[in-house]
């Protein structure tokens, strides 16, 4: 699994642990293990341009996800590699710590726990789940709490 990071957020991050939450959530969707991920980290101003020009939103969002290659996505462990072993391209995650900050400190819990919590969201989307309809708003965050709760488990091994 190949899993870029880039913090231009001006803001001190662990980005090893968010990579390694993306990591446990593409692994433990059964994501083809040759997929490439791309995480990025920006700071109020950026993500405000980039929710205004892509989603119409105005002011800054905590994540954006941008998938690229929903067709070679593997769903499942039982599918095989793309044709020619191809590394499937999942997509860009967006994630704007001090965003994250300020949900985190409403929230009660660390910032940090935030950014893995947006992290696992963001994977999901790239994942094609949504939260638009009830339905799906349930099926996706419960699956984002398993998936948290199961990676905090295995840190605290």
């Amino acid at each position: 699994m190949s899993i870029e990071i880039a913090n231009e957020s001006g803001i001190d991050v662990d980005t090893d642990a968010v990579l390694a939450v993306a990591r446990h959530a593409l692994d433990e969707m059964g994501v083809n293990p040759l997929a490439e991920l791309s995480v990025l980290l920006v700071d109020i101003e950026y993500m405000s341009e980039l929710n205004h020009r892509w989603m119409g939103g105005d002011g800054p969002t905590d994540v954006l996800a941008f998938p690229m290659d929903e067709g070679s996505v593997d769903h499942g462990p039982g599918e095989s590699a793309p044709a020619g072993g191809e590394p499937a391209l999942l997509g860009d995650i967006v994630l704007c710590p001090e965003v994250a900050g300020k949900q985190a400190a409403t929230a009660g819990h660390s910032a940090a726990d935030e950014l893995h919590l947006l992290t696992v969201h963001g994977v999901l989307h790239l994942l094609g789940y949504d939260h638009a309809e009830p339905e799906e708003e349930r099926e996706m965050f419960g699956l984002q709490a398993r998936l948290l709760a199961s990676w905090r488990s295995t840190r605290s091994q």
